[in-house]
Parts: C-alpha cells; sequence; structure tokens
C-alpha cells in the first residue's frame, strides 16, 4: 500500500464544520499536497453547537464558517463550500440531493469523501448525530446515481453541468468489520492536528494532539503505518485520472 491513489479532484461533503478535520483531514491534506483539487462542502453552519451564554445561531454561524475556512486553508483546500442549511435539523431531502448534484457535476470529484449512513452508535458512549447520517446519505443518494444520470435534472444539463460519474467513494471511519482501506497520513498528521485547532470556539481549552495521534496511530498499526485515517472504499468505475505525484 506504499503507493496509495492520490485523485486528480476529490470532493468531502460533510455535515458540520470541524467534521472533516476531526476525521479526514489528513487525507485531504495529504491528497492536496500531492497535487489533488480537494474540495470541501459543508452542508450546515454549525449554528447550534455552543453552551456559552448569550451566544446566537447567528454569530456562531459567522464564527465556525469562519474557522472551518481557516481549517481548510491550513489543509490546502482549494475551496470550501458552505450550503446554509440549519444545525440539528438536517434531513436528506430531494433539494439537498439536487444541491449536492450540481456540486459534484460541477466540479467532477474522482473522489467522494464522506460518513457513514448507517452508523447510529459509534460505541457504547455515544450515539452518532442525526446530521451526519442525514448528510452522509444525501451524498450517496447524490453521487448514485443521480449525478450520473443526464435525464434526471434536465435543468442542470441545461446549464451545462453535464452527468459524471464518482470513481470512488471514500465513507470515514465505517464498522471495524466494513473497513477495507487504510489512507497513510504519516506526512500530514501534523497538518491534520493543526487544521482541527482553528476550531476554537468548539475546542475550549481541549488540546485535540494526543487524541488524533493516538487515534491515527491505532489505525495505523493494523496496515504497518505510523498514522493513518480508515475507509470502506466504494468503488464504482476505476479510476481514469491521477494528480501529479512524486510517489
Amino acid at each position: 500500500m506504499s503507493q496509495q491513489y492520490i485523485p486528480k479532484r476529490a470532493m468531502f461533503i460533510y455535515a458540520h464544520p470541524d467534521d472533516i478535520e476531526f476525521g479526514v483531514a489528513g487525507t485531504a491534506a495529504k491528497w492536496a499536497k500531492h497535487g489533488c483539487e480537494v474540495v470541501y462542502v459543508v452542508i450546515t453552519d454549525g449554528n447550534v453547537g455552543s453552551h456559552e451564554p448569550g451566544m446566537t445561531a447567528e454569530k456562531l454561524a459567522k464564527t465556525r464558517r469562519a474557522e472551518q475556512t481557516a481549517a481548510a486553508r491550513v489543509a490546502g483546500a482549494k475551496e470550501c463550500i458552505f450550503l446554509g442549511y440549519h444545525d440539528g435539523l438536517l434531513q436528506p431531502t430531494l433539494e439537498l440531493r439536487k444541491a449536492l448534484v450540481r456540486l459534484i457535476r460541477k466540479y467532477k470529484p474522482n473522489v467522494v469523501v464522506c460518513g457513514d449512513p448507517t452508523k447510529v452508535f459509534s460505541d457504547n458512549n455515544r450515539i452518532n448525530h442525526p446530521d451526519h447520517r442525514a448528510a452522509a446519505l444525501a451524498t450517496i443518494d447524490a453521487v448514485f446515481p443521480a449525478a450520473e444520470m443526464p435525464l434526471l435534472y434536465p435543468d442542470l444539463e441545461a446549464e451545462g453541468l453535464t452527468a459524471h460519474k464518482v470513481n470512488y467513494v471514500y465513507i470515514s471511519y465505517p464498522r471495524p468489520e466494513e473497513t477495507n482501506y487504510y489512507e497513510d497520513i504519516t506526512e500530514t498528521i501534523d497538518v491534520k492536528i493543526e487544521a482541527l485547532r482553528q476550531h476554537v470556539s468548539q475546542l475550549g481549552d481541549w488540546d485535540p494532539e494526543e487524541p488524533l495521534r493516538n487515534w491515527a496511530r491505532e489505525n495505523g498499526k493494523k496496515v504497518g503505518f505510523k498514522y493513518a485515517e480508515r475507509f470502506r472504499r466504494i468503488v464504482l468505475k476505476e479510476v481514469e485520472e491521477t494528480a501529479d505525484t512524486d510517489q
């Protein structure tokens, strides 16, 4: 696995600011470093994610967009797109599906990275946020079959947003038995940590360095990498384009 695939274009689609940083920013930073055009899509503004007295949803949305923009910049993402949905109320609607199809057809990623739409319980102490599941399901449904069906959205076709078939879907942190791919992030673990540190409103005094290193170290042990992120990798079409890379 030393000669790992670097896509030419990749889109990371998640529910909240900081979801990418906690889960997959090491992969995003690595791909960007080796020439991939990385685009982030953040569906909600995370505008209820605070217990601070006097905080408003409007103020928090501005703060979290600024933090996410800074985190994307640290990782080397080409663009960070905000869809502006309300935190805590996300549903995998047809409207959201079409919005994601529009972006997939516009940017034509070889890889779409998203969460696991089937995971309700992360372990015996945590429940997966319903926004995470809704975002992941909407993404999966946008990727297949919607984005690749030219007759489905004739208005998008008329705009020049033609059908596009994604090569791979990377589902982040699936159940252990469903994991089939590990991305070596040894060269970008420091970048991942720095990107997560941009989310000051969420971290408070908590230092994410050791937890992030420990999680990535545990993943890496399974396949001989120092640090890794793990995925369920779905192959829809064998790759035709790769980024310029020195690997």
